[in-house]
């Protein structure tokens, strides 16, 4: 008989169901920790054991005395093997539990490269991965150099957020120093990095052991900046296995997981290919299934669940066992998603035998096609982006940060 894991599944947003579900049908025990406000989602409740809340404070964010002091309480009764952080913002709360509580998994110095935007560039550099050029805001004299070697536009960046954001592209050096004076005290907190003009790819993989068992290499058809600062159309599809982007990107990816000292996770990871150089940049990292339900289109076309199989490898680590990836499907997919202007937008109109997935969000609306050729989901992705454009689009300013 198999031994019976207890995982701690630590989540300020709702998602992971699936990674949940997975861990119970493999006879493990799930506890979840979750943000009060989100005690009424649909959470898989028949696989948790038991849920514990955490009261948000007034600047969104969690007490982090407060969850490690409410963790021990538990642990007076409560085994726990493993913490897993279920989205981007949990990464170093559940890296601070496992340094407190000696849990293995990825602590606090090796979790900053999967959340800390300069750590990430840091890192990347000293590794030879290429990055576009970056200062941190630490130092007045080392910032007015690099002001003076890179020419604008530049980005400045939050170093903790999310998604776009929180991201100003800047034109000058005055406005560059009006942003930065703004920023106050938090200027630490965040970097400043070339902007490169390029298209933007993602590739979702799986870890075990310190390899990569499963990767796909998808493309943006606009950059998530743009989408997201110029109220845009958010698409994204999985690349022609003879693309060249595809092995460059897939080898790129191997080469950051490891040098960041990957062990055994899923992993977003997104990278630039410069229009000016043809280069491909790395722009950042995560260790956990990739968002705006990208890991739906990437199970469409590949046949894998990324949340199940983060699962079962999470698993197989913890009862030293082996685990082998599930054989990808070799198909292709593409996704579509916009704000709507209908709190339940009506998608009968949408009726070919490639839509495989609709979204059921309010104010959105969403679509996921399949193909056995990557010409149709781009052409269908096309045809798509225009009908939402034209009858069902809204937009709204992006937000500051992501809380």
């Amino acid at each position: 008989m198999k031994k019976q894991i207890t995982f701690l599944c630590v989540s300020s947003y709702f998602k992971g169901e699936a990674f949940i579900t997975a861990c119970k049908a493999a006879g493990n025990k799930v506890y979840l920790v979750t943000s009060l406000k989100l005690k009424d989602e649909a959470w898989p409740w028949d696989d948790i054991e038991d849920v514990f809340y955490m009261q948000e404070e007034d600047n969104g964010v969690w007490n982090m005395d407060h969850l490690i002091n409410a963790v021990a309480f538990k642990m007076r009764n409560i085994h726990f093997d493993r913490f897993v952080a279920l989205d981007d913002f949990d990464v170093e709360k559940v890296a601070a539990l496992r340094e407190q509580f000696r849990i293995p998994g990825m602590g606090g110095t090796t979790s900053r490269y999967f959340r800390d935007k300069l750590a990430m560039r840091v890192k990347a550099k000293m590794e030879g991965v290429p990055v576009p050029d970056f200062s941190a805001l630490f130092n007045d004299e080392e910032i007015e150099e690099y002001l003076s070697k890179v020419a604008p536009p530049w980005m400045i960046k939050p170093r903790s957020e999310a998604s776009a954001a929180g991201i100003k592209k800047i034109t000058s050096v005055e406005e560059f120093w009006h942003h930065v004076n703004e920023l106050g005290d938090e200027r630490h907190k965040y970097l400043v990095e070339k902007f490169a003009p390029g298209q933007v790819f993602h590739v979702d993989a799986l870890t075990f052991n310190s390899k990569v068992v499963f990767s796909r290499v998808s493309g943006y058809v606009d950059a998530p900046f743009d989408v997201a600062h110029g109220g845009g159309i958010f698409r994204s599809q999985t690349l022609d296995f003879k693309d060249v982007s595809n092995k460059a990107l897939a080898t790129l990816n191997k080469k950051v997981l490891k040098a960041f000292g990957m062990e055994y996770s899923a992993s977003h990871t997104e990278f630039i290919r410069s229009h000016e150089t043809g280069e491909y940049l790395f722009l950042e990292t995560s260790s956990r299934v990739g968002g705006a339900n990208l890991a739906e289109m990437v199970e469409f076309a590949s046949g894998v669940n990324l949340w199940v199989e983060w699962a079962k490898l999470e698993s197989a680590k913890v009862r030293n066992e082996e685990y082998v990836a599930p054989e990808d499907s070799k198909g292709h997919a593409g996704i579509v998603v916009s704000l709507s202007r209908f709190e339940h937008p009506d998608t009968s109109q949408f009726q070919d035998g490639e839509l495989v997935w609709r979204m059921n969000k309010p104010w959105h609306i969403g679509l996921i096609v399949k193909a056995e050729n990557t010409g149709k989901v781009t052409e269908l992705l096309g045809s798509y982006a225009t009908k939402i454009g034209k009858e069902y689009h809204a937009s709204a300013p992006a937000p500051d940060s992501a809380i």
